[in-house]
């Protein structure tokens, strides 16, 4: 397939040009290659490690959540040169999709997370620069058993603050680093909020706020939109894909 075209594509169904993120962040191609593409790698992170995965796997587009380029321009020495170096020499092309890929409803990482959960998604909430972020359903169950579901999909021991009701009725997700966004879950009447992570004073957001929060950790949390997304993309094209796993455990 010409990478010109898939690149089209995923643009517009990712809605790229649409979708606000943080300044900083590069979504769309960051890396060409010589324009085919018969084999995709995804992954979580473009670090070395997983660029030379990829290449030694045969791929020639790698799909990422967290890209090659963020926070200030630096000169193409050291690891930027390895990186860059790297994909160059195997005619790796790089495509990174961050908050688009996080709040797509059918292959985002927030959606198809409260999907694996078996939370019935019935809306959006948690606002980012005036748009909704974070899926919302309803499960009714209790809390230890969304404990017991993370750990079976996404092979972590997820960190809970109990601070909301034995049993859960209103559930958010947001993947990544959403602890922040406790108070917005909160507000928006949800009793327990799934994340990746978040910072000390987040214990103390849900435990008076009176919210159950599960910390399952910034990348496992990440790793189920990219392979959602290779999967749709199999299937509308039929391209092989595999996904390179590099936890950080974090």
């Amino acid at each position: 397939m010409r990478l010109d075209e898939l690149v089209r594509y995923l643009d517009g169904y990712l809605r790229v040009s649409e979708v606000p993120d943080d300044a900083e962040a590069m979504n769309g191609l960051q890396v060409e290659n010589a324009g085919e593409v018969t084999h995709i790698a995804v992954a979580v992170d473009a670090c070395e490690a997983v660029i030379q995965a990829a290449a030694l796997q045969g791929a020639d587009l790698l799909l990422v959540h967290h890209g090659l380029f963020w926070g200030p321009r630096v000169p193409v020495t050291g690891r930027a040169y390895r990186k860059l170096n790297g994909l160059l020499r195997s005619g790796l092309a790089v495509y990174s999709a961050h908050l688009p890929l996080d709040v797509h409803p059918a292959v985002g990482n927030n959606a198809v997370l409260a999907r694996l959960l078996g939370v019935d998604v019935t809306g959006w909430w948690g606002e980012y620069k005036g748009s909704p972020i974070g899926a919302v359903g309803e499960l009714a169950v209790p809390r230890e058993e969304i404990g017991r579901r993370l750990e079976q999909q996404l092979g972590v021991t997820p960190k809970l603050i109990a601070g909301g009701p034995p049993r859960t009725g209103r559930i958010g997700v947001i993947t990544g680093a959403g602890g922040s966004m406790i108070r917005q879950a909160h507000a928006a009447g949800i009793d327990t909020f799934v994340t990746g992570e978040g910072a000390h004073y987040t214990y103390f957001d849900a435990e008076e706020l009176g919210v159950n929060v599960f910390f399952a950790g910034h990348y496992a949390t990440e790793t189920v939109g990219v392979r959602a997304l290779a999967e749709h993309l199999a299937g509308a094209f039929g391209l092989p894909w595999d996904f390179i796993d590099h936890p950080t455990g974090l």
